[in-house]
């Protein structure tokens, strides 16, 4: 891994178009927007998303269409959205920390999720395979003490990072 950015070693500066950060920023942007064109954009039609086991809906998601229409339905049934706070990119890869605000079922406010994942790249640019780390539950999981706040990452009721969207 070659480029940092996030966290308390790097500047912090928005990602540049045409990187792979901001490939990875224009997709979840989609996916928090429902927005089925702007994630395809992103994707090799090819693309393969795993999910950890066990959660809800962890089997694995083959093709851009599916994974861009999966997305769409997730954010609608659950108001979520999906913030990047740290990453570090390297050649044809990168491995990202996220938040994911969203409010279950029946509760009264939302909560944040936090995973990580890698990404893999076609040589165009375009995401060609995305394995996801995390547990969704209906309450707020994170690293326990973790500086959230002093690293730039995102919190609730602002729902953006230093690295992306505030």
């Amino acid at each position: 891994m070659s480029e940092l950015a996030g966290g308390p070693a790097a500047t912090n500066e928005p990602a540049r178009a045409g990187t792979a950060l901001d490939t990875i920023i224009r997709y979840y942007d989609g996916c928090s927007a429902g927005d089925v064109d702007l994630m395809l954009t992103t994707l090799d039609p090819a693309v393969v998303h795993w999910f950890l086991a066990p959660n809800v809906g962890s089997a694995p998601v083959h093709g851009a269409d599916h994974l861009a229409r999966y997305w769409r339905k997730v954010a609608g049934m659950i108001a979520a959205r999906w913030v990047v706070d740290h990453a570090l990119v390297g050649a044809g890869e990168a491995v990202i920390e996220w938040t994911m605000f969203w409010r279950p079922d029946g509760a009264p406010e939302r909560v944040a999720t936090r995973g990580a994942e890698w990404f893999t790249f076609a040589t165009d640019g375009r995401i060609r395979e995305i394995r996801s780390y995390y547990q969704q539950r209906p309450e707020t999981t994170e690293l326990d003490g973790f500086p959230y706040a002093d690293r730039g990452y995102s919190l609730p009721g602002t729902e953006g990072s230093a690295l992306h969207g505030r």
